[in-house]
């Protein structure tokens, strides 16, 4: 039985700003983009969430939901050497190591002989010596694979630790809403709850076939999380081809102008998705994908474009030529090089 660990360290850019301004402290705050210029918000602390503002917000919306907030620049360079020093903690519990961002990571510690091998007592140790280096609180979850964990550390946030045992995983899964599945979306969400499947208890009687039959290849990682099944591993070293972001949009964009207008709020959430990718890249090519009204799509790359706004302007523009009528996605993204790190060189998407 494998012992897994997920560590999400909570609404941390915001974290470390209050850190290093405790003024900020007990006022909503975010970290992100100038409302003025369409920006986008990274993350809020909790003071801001509950006016309902949310990570990936547009600005000017999150300042309409909350007029008293204070929005920040981020310093993504003050954010990565926290998040350095923080990862330093995990070896000393496991070379098992697999970050996912910034401010979150897999640990493996099947193996591990630190705590007794309990880690449980390994997450606690993990959660005091970050916030005692760097004055911020971290969630922990603590769980037999990956799908459990991540759900696990969410639990009790922030500052929270949860901790699913072998023998609790049925009961816990079986109440498990839906919406908690990664993968599920609004839209696949009202599609199960259409079918009267709530939470995964509800999935229980379905065939595999037939939810592969009802969901396509998402409905056997249904069969299996229902379950409580999760066979992935923690990778240690897992290199991305790209990063890319997009958005469905709730009425199509009719034209190449309203494209052309969607795509500086795209932009800002991929530079900041870019600044906080871990290990070392080089951006090989820009690329933008547009799905038109009736479901066709393209997407259009261009060695030697430049990763600007105006470089994303002209693909937007050419991949808009190819259909020529409304579009309900646009994607934008750049394909990967891990031979290098010269994001900070090659990007200005701001």
């Amino acid at each position: 039985m494998r012992k897994i660990i997920h560590v999400d360290c909570d609404c941390f850019y915001a974290a470390i700003e209050m850190r290093d301004d405790p003024r900020l402290r007990g006022r909503p705050l975010a970290v992100g983009g100038d409302p003025g210029k369409r920006g986008v918000v990274a993350t809020c602390n909790y003071e801001a969430r509950a006016y309902g503002v949310r990570s990936a917000m547009a600005s000017a919306y999150a300042r309409k939901l909350c007029p008293d907030l204070l929005i920040v620049p981020p310093r993504m360079a003050v954010y990565r050497e926290a998040s350095q020093a923080i990862q330093a903690i995990f070896s000393d519990y496991t070379p098992l190591i697999q970050p996912l961002s910034l401010d979150e990571a897999f640990l493996d510690v099947s193996n591990s002989e630190a705590c007794r091998g309990s880690a449980t007592l390994m997450a606690q140790e993990i959660r005091r010596k970050a916030f005692a280096s760097q004055g911020i609180t971290v969630s922990a979850g603590v769980a037999p694979n990956k799908f459990l964990a991540k759900i696990a550390s969410d639990w009790n946030k922030p500052d929270g630790l949860k901790v699913i045992l072998p023998d609790e995983v049925e009961a816990f899964v079986k109440t498990l809403p839906i919406e908690r599945l990664h993968g599920v979306g609004k839209v696949t969400a009202a599609r199960m709850k259409g079918l009267g499947i709530d939470v995964c208890g509800e999935l229980l009687p379905w065939r595999k076939q037939d939810l592969a039959k009802e969901f396509g290849s998402f409905g056997e990682r249904l069969w299996q999380l229902a379950r409580g099944i999760d066979d992935r591993p923690v990778v240690v070293e897992s290199k991305r081809q790209s990063v890319s972001v997009e958005n469905t949009y709730d009425h199509d964009l009719s034209d190449l102008d309203a494209c052309l207008n969607a795509l500086p709020p795209l932009l800002e959430k991929l530079a900041l998705r870019l600044g906080r990718l871990e290990g070392e890249y080089r951006v090989s090519k820009p690329f933008v994908k547009l799905k038109f009204h009736d479901f066709t799509q393209t997407t259009l790359e261009q060695a030697g474009s430049p990763v600007s706004p105006d470089g994303y302007r002209d693909l937007c523009t050419q991949a808009f030529a190819r259909g020529n009528r409304p579009v309900r996605l646009i994607g934008v993204g750049v394909r990967l090089d891990s031979s290098h790190s010269l994001l900070g060189e090659q990007l200005n998407l701001f």
